[in-house]
């Protein structure tokens, strides 16, 4: 199966503060670069997308081109921006959907989505929450209830998916104005079976000054590393 991947990185992280967060440098390299290096790089991934701020993606950074990857514009949200990488992705059988913020997703990861996502489709990497987790009362700050966490997972990227079918999903949400928290939302609520893998607790989204620092902090000391060069 012939396999696209879309890196998502269309977003301020405002939350962040400073400049765009795709770009910040962390080790050697813009944190965009790590993931795209991780895809450029993989011996399973056919083509790379990636996604950029609209006033971005007319005059890319020059080090973009080292990936082979397509440019294309994003949207005024994650979901649009997913939908816009999807148009560009081409034919491929199989896609990947990739938010740039999580730079430490490994090629074991990526190939293990793969294996699952030959046999069931759509397939995404979840993590057991280690906290205990409450809900609670719409508009309060009290507690309704606490969770079973022994079903409870939180989501990672990259998602797989057939292309066809999650392309389908996006522009039925472009007509309706549909949006959705990740792609595999969209299945659920199509009613598409979701099959879940073990994810990486180094895979995790740099949204906060101290995630990044905690990066930063793993690049540093060695734990961590950008996969081989394309």
């Amino acid at each position: 199966m012939t396999v696209a991947a879309v890196v998502v990185a269309a977003g301020s992280g405002e939350r962040l503060g400073g400049a765009p967060k795709q770009f910040r440098q962390l080790g050697d390299l813009p944190l965009l670069a790590w993931s795209c290096r991780l895809f450029a790089s993989h011996p399973e991934v056919d083509s790379l997308v990636v996604v950029l701020p609209a006033e971005l993606a007319t005059a890319p950074p020059g080090w973009l081109a080292e990936y082979g990857a397509l440019i294309v514009p994003g949207g005024p949200t994650r979901r649009s921006s997913v939908g816009c990488g999807l148009e560009a992705a081409g034919d491929a059988r199989l896609v990947l959907i990739h938010d740039a913020a999580r730079p430490f997703a490994s090629e074991d990861l990526v190939r293990r989505l793969l294996l699952s996502a030959r046999t069931h489709g759509a397939v995404i990497p979840v993590l057991e929450p280690v906290d205990a987790v409450k809900q609670l009362t719409p508009g309060e700050a009290t507690i309704s209830r606490t969770l079973d966490r022994s079903i409870l997972r939180a989501a990672q990227t990259p998602q797989v998916f057939l292309l066809e079918e999650i392309r389908r999903l996006h522009e039925a949400a472009d007509r309706s104005g549909q949006d959705a928290p990740d792609d595999a939302a969209l299945c659920e609520q199509a009613g598409i079976a979701v099959q879940t893998i073990p994810g990486e607790r180094w895979a995790f989204k740099i949204t906060h000054p101290e995630d990044l620092a905690l990066a930063e902090w793993l690049v540093a000391t060695g734990r961590v590393r950008p996969a081989d060069g394309a």
